[in-house]
């Protein structure tokens, strides 16, 4: 094998360039140093290796907010009714770092952005599109641009294939449209906001934005011709993901929540309306400079810690609608909330902010604050 600089190499002659999502190719000099050669990912290379492939179908999931969990959610009820599965992409393992299928298995990709990017010929035999809010904009031109990417999941699928997407915002309700208009109508399931569902039964999806995200996961499961009990067995015995909206412990009546995950004001928004009480750790490395997103739950807050670099600017935005402390760090925080909570109240890390200020990643962020509710007296 031979390792060496691409943008020192004549590339006309070979077949692509695959580089990583995170290669941000509006800036990276190697998308035009690549001239006609196509610039792909892992998702492209998997979707070209589909036709040496026992037969299967794909579920493909994207969305700025819930993907995960979504594409978790239905991985999981593949599972839960006996479906040979693989869940990759976006999360967990590569997808091409997985042993192939057996006839009549499903693949679960959560897709983001930069990986449909990086995609052509992905064809979902069910996509789902969560919602589209303002996200990434540093790699796009403009918000048109990033929505734009959203909608290619769609326009790579073949007639009769299920899109199911979410129209509880006006990109996505675009988006759904769209999917109508080029004829494919009879394919569209639309999920409305604001539906109603007993999620009493499963304790691993609370909130308005679990709802939406059990929705589009049953939706995609019914597609797939799924049995409805094995749909609601799925959803009960769901345990959720690390990070997002778990719960670590329950102490002296005091629920501690770890929504480390929620890295932007619009991910922290229906974490804070899903309970009653909430003791709210917010702060790290600011993706914007407001909460506004977060505004509509702020009467569920009964007091706000800040934390990292944004925990200053967030106590003046907070402070004219709840109490605010400035905790400064994550163990100071949970010690502070611990300390003030009443029984029935929820401790809720969901800090609307990237963790590189103080932390690895988020999931150190999360780690930590499970540490530090375990050394709580």
């Amino acid at each position: 094998m031979t390792v060496a600089d691409p943008l020192t190499i004549h590339l006309s002659g070979f077949a692509a360039v695959i580089v990583s999502p995170g290669v941000p190719l509006n800036r990276h000099p190697i998308a035009s140093h690549a001239g006609q050669v196509p610039v792909i990912g892992d998702i492209e290379l998997f979707a070209q290796a589909r036709g040496g492939l026992p037969p299967h179908r794909i579920v493909g999931v994207t969305g700025t907010n819930g993907k995960s969990t979504t594409t978790a959610l239905i991985a999981h009820i593949c599972e839960t009714a006996g479906l040979p599965t693989r869940m990759g992409g976006n999360i967990g393992l590569p997808i091409l770092g997985q042993e192939p299928l057996p006839e009549g298995g499903v693949y679960v990709l959560e897709l983001s952005s930069y990986q449909i990017d990086l995609t052509h010929s992905l064809d979902c035999d069910v996509a789902v599109l969560l919602n589209i809010t303002p996200d990434h904009l540093d790699r796009y031109d403009g918000f048109e641009s990033y929505a734009a990417s959203k909608a290619r999941l769609f326009a790579m699928q073949s007639q009769g294939h299920a899109a199911i997407i979410g129209i509880g915002d006006e990109a996505s309700a675009a988006v759904a449209k769209q999917v109508a208009r080029s004829g494919r109508s009879e394919d569209l399931t639309r999920i409305a906001p604001g539906v109603c569902l007993d999620q009493s039964r499963w304790p691993a999806l609370q909130g308005p934005h679990n709802a939406q995200n059990a929705l589009a996961a049953i939706a995609a499961c019914e597609a797939l011709g799924i049995a409805i009990a094995a749909i609601d067995a799925g959803l009960a015995s769901f345990p959720g993901l690390p990070h997002r909206m778990e719960r670590v412990a329950v102490r002296n009546g005091v629920t501690f929540v770890n929504d480390s995950k929620a890295t932007n004001p619009t991910s922290t928004a229906p974490a804070l309306a899903a309970f009653d009480r909430v003791h709210w750790i917010v702060g790290g490395q600011a993706k914007t400079d407001d909460l506004d997103a977060c505004r509509p739950a702020f009467g569920h807050v009964a007091h706000a810690y800040t934390i990292g670099e944004a925990g200053p600017m967030f106590a003046r935005l907070l402070a004219p609608d709840m109490p605010v402390e400035q905790s400064g760090t994550l163990d100071v925080a949970v010690r502070d909330a611990a300390g003030r909570a009443k029984p029935g109240d929820t401790v809720l890390l969901s800090p609307a902010c990237a963790s590189f200020d103080q932390f690895a990643d988020y999931e150190q962020r999360g780690k930590r604050f499970r540490e530090a509710v375990g050394a709580l007296a």
